[in-house]
């Protein structure tokens, strides 16, 4: 069974301007992570031993085509897609039927939703390549001719090793209006809260998150360099003293010196 998945398309300044306005959703309390296993289901698409999506409703881009997401991305439904809050969590997946599942799971990013992914349960629509791998030796085709599988998952910590965190400004920004992405953050995966401080300035100013792992600003002028101050779903925060710098541009990539410990 393969799911068709919508690669978000809508403007980031028109939904913003709608967060701003108190049109956004609310991000939820801080969690601890749990490791323990649940019950759910998965499906996966694209090509039988391809490596996922190209892009994503996360908004992670071309980064889910190469190491170390290749292959391991994997969509969800609402109840882990959470409006967003869910993209960068990573999951341990397990097949349950001793016939043709191994005994080992796969490790899966959150980049995606699936909206036709049902609502009611817990459900990973999973690369080829990934679904495949739960299998026992050589009955990689046959697991994924089964289509919809039951599974055990479980939330584990995401671990990239030699990479430290980093920053993309997002297309369309503007010292009046600033979007930016994380990526590559250990341990949680996941964003709660971003806030942003100008040089010069010893106030943090929130970011509103906007759709997927995409957060925003709207003031200014805005005067780099700016640090940048992260908290995850389990309340762990970082701080990147002025990562991004007064000549940013949009869509470059800024590398901060740091990585949440896992």
């Amino acid at each position: 069974m393969q799911l068709h998945h919508r690669v978000t398309a809508v403007s980031v300044l028109i939904f913003c301007f709608g967060v701003m306005l108190g049109y956004g959703q609310k991000r939820s309390q801080h969690r601890i992570l749990d490791t323990h296993w649940h019950a759910g289901t998965a499906t996966w698409y694209g090509d039988p031993e391809g490596d996922g999506s190209t892009g994503g409703a996360c908004g992670y881009g071309t980064m889910v085509d190469v190491k170390p997401l290749k292959a391991r991305v994997g969509a969800v439904g609402p109840v882990l897609y959470k409006n967003g809050e869910g993209c960068g969590e990573c999951y341990k997946v397990k097949c349950l039927d001793p016939t043709i599942c191994s005994k080992r799971a796969v490790t899966v990013i959150i980049t995606d939703e699936c909206p036709g992914c049902p609502s009611d349960r817990t459900h990973f629509d999973l690369s080829g390549a990934a679904f495949g791998r739960m299998a026992v030796s050589g009955e990689n085709g046959q697991l994924r001719n089964r289509g919809e599988i039951p599974v055990i998952y479980q939330r584990t910590t995401c671990t990239y090793p030699g990479k430290n965190i980093a920053f993309r400004v997002n297309e369309g920004s503007t010292p009046f209006w600033l979007s930016l992405l994380a990526e590559w953050e250990d341990g949680d995966g996941d964003i709660s809260s971003m806030h942003i401080q100008e040089v010069g300035s010893s106030e943090w100013i929130e970011m509103k998150h906007l759709w997927g792992a995409n957060w925003c600003i709207i003031g200014g002028p805005l005067r780099g360099p700016f640090s940048v101050k992260l908290s995850t779903s389990s309340g762990k925060s970082l701080t990147a003293r002025d990562v991004i710098p007064s000549n940013w541009t949009p869509k470059a990539t800024y590398t901060s010196r740091l990585n949440f410990i896992p």
